[in-house]
């Protein structure tokens, strides 16, 4: 399949440049291609300007600001979002993204005034982040990373995508062996794909 790899770190050293590269590695053993978005090294503007705001509803002029990153989506057949978990949301990079190309007309339709869902070529989407805090207080918090990953994108595909999330909690005391054994299990995940 032809995966789109939406990468939200800021930090060429993090531990999350190592999760990245373990996906792809997953992913180009299982034989799929990549093309990996690097939201930081582009350069992505997350804010949603005041223009694009006023054209959100007009289409296909409402893809102008953002066409780069809607044609990316629209060739891809699956999607993995790969973020730090910051206060217990995407980074707004991420969130930035996901508000300027999931667009009317791109991720779901408008059929008098209901929300039909539209991005029903992509088959496979994964979820991988990392948390500073233990799991139960994602869970306390009600967990928005999850639910943006395993619920809103189960409305835009229709349901069609099977979706995983793969979660990393406890960050800020996890040693070297839990590190690398999380390493491990997104390769091996990503490599089943």
């Amino acid at each position: 399949m032809r995966v789109l790899y939406l990468y939200a770190h800021p930090l060429a050293e993090s531990f999350h440049a190592a999760i990245r590269d373990a996906a792809r590695e997953g992913l180009r053993q299982a034989g799929h291609s990549v093309d990996l978005c690097d939201l930081y090294a582009e350069g992505f503007n997350p804010v949603l300007s005041a223009a694009e705001r006023r054209g959100y509803h007009e289409i296909p002029g409402n893809r102008a600001p953002v066409e780069d990153y809607v044609r990316r989506l629209e060739q891809a057949e699956a999607l993995v979002l790969s973020f730090p978990t910051w206060c217990f949301g995407l980074p707004a990079i991420l969130k930035g993204w996901m508000d300027r190309v999931l667009l009317p007309g791109v991720s779901f339709r408008l059929e008098d005034g209901v929300a039909r869902p539209n991005l029903l070529h992509i088959r496979k989407i994964a979820g991988i982040s990392t948390y500073g805090r233990p799991r139960w207080t994602a869970i306390l918090a009600g967990d928005p990373p999850r639910k943006a990953v395993t619920r809103y994108f189960r409305l835009i595909t229709a349901g069609r995508a099977a979706i995983d999330y793969h979660a990393l909690y406890d960050m800020n005391r996890a040693d070297d062996a839990r590190r690398a054994a999380f390493l491990a299990r997104v390769r091996g995940r990503m490599a089943r794909f």
